[in-house]
């Protein structure tokens, strides 16, 4: 008998005739929504229109979402174009299957196009919109839990999650001759642990924000600096295949590097500010009550 556990869901995709609506789109959507929504508050605050965020939004939601699955094809190749894969799965992103690393890169592109063509600071917007990335990123990981996917090793632990064989066409449990979902054991929760690793290291971004002077583009540069810090610790924690080199994962090395980026740009920015003048911080600090 399997232990006490969190459960997952057996079905993630309602099928209406031809349609399908997956819960892996929708946790991506309604983290798109509070991002862009949060977005706006945050730079009313710092002088633009709150409407800014939603035109901004229209290049940088497609744009990460083109490089978050570019990121994941390149990572992950074999999926698609090795023995038994498809490359016209490639496209299929409501499988899941999008790179954080990619889609904040590319998306980042899309959201200096978009500034520019609002009138709004590339720095203030990064500040302004990183708290409701992380949230965004909390949410959007709800969809490897209808997706049965993103999980450690086994596990007895009370909040130890329910895995069952997955059928990602279908958007389905794969049954046995019952008709019973295939269950595949009781495993580390990762995608949940990641999910409350991005809402806290949120609240201490906004935190810091309210109550620390910091120039422009630092409040950016520190979550680029500490969302690879937990990332870190839950990438040793999967057991699903990832592309190796020196012996770790393909993603270990990313954190380490976008670390070191993030450090390097709040090193950068603070410079930046104290050679314009010794006294010039960010105009505005935030706090989510705001």
């Amino acid at each position: 008998m399997l232990p006490a556990a969190l459960p997952s869901p057996t079905v993630g995709a309602i099928h209406l005739g031809p349609l399908a609506i997956r819960g892996y789109a929708l946790s991506i959507l309604a983290g798109i929504v509070v991002a862009v929504w949060l977005t706006g508050r945050r730079l009313e605050h710092r002088g633009s229109e709150r409407t800014a965020a939603l035109d901004i939004s229209t290049w940088a939601v497609p744009f990460g979402i083109v490089g978050g699955r570019m990121y994941h094809v390149v990572t992950s190749p074999e999926a698609y174009f090795g023995e038994g894969g498809h490359p016209i799965d490639a496209l299929k992103i409501w499988q899941g299957g999008l790179g954080i690393w990619g889609a904040i890169a590319v998306g980042a592109l899309g959201a200096a196009i978009g500034a520019r063509r609002a009138g709004v600071r590339f720095a203030d917007l990064a500040d302004a919109a990183a708290p409701g990335v992380l949230l965004a990123q909390a949410l959007g990981r709800w969809g490897n839990w209808f997706n049965n996917e993103l999980y450690g090793g086994p596990t007895d632990l009370p909040w130890g999650l329910t895995i069952h064989k997955w059928d990602l066409e279908a958007g389905r449990a794969v049954t046995d001759a019952q008709g019973h979902a295939v269950v595949l054991g009781t495993f580390q929760p990762v995608f949940l642990y990641e999910s409350f690793f991005c809402v806290l290291l949120a609240i201490a971004l906004i935190y810091v924000d309210g109550r620390r002077p910091l120039a422009r583009g630092q409040l950016f540069a520190l979550y680029v600096a500490g969302y690879p810090i937990g990332r870190l610790v839950l990438e040793k924690m999967r057991t699903d295949e990832a592309t190796m080199i020196l012996g770790q994962r393909l993603n270990v090395w990313t954190c380490l590097l976008v670390f070191a980026l993030g450090i390097v740009f709040f090193v950068l920015a603070g410079r930046r500010a104290r050679s314009k003048s010794p006294d010039v911080s960010q105009s505005e600090t935030v706090p989510l009550t705001s």
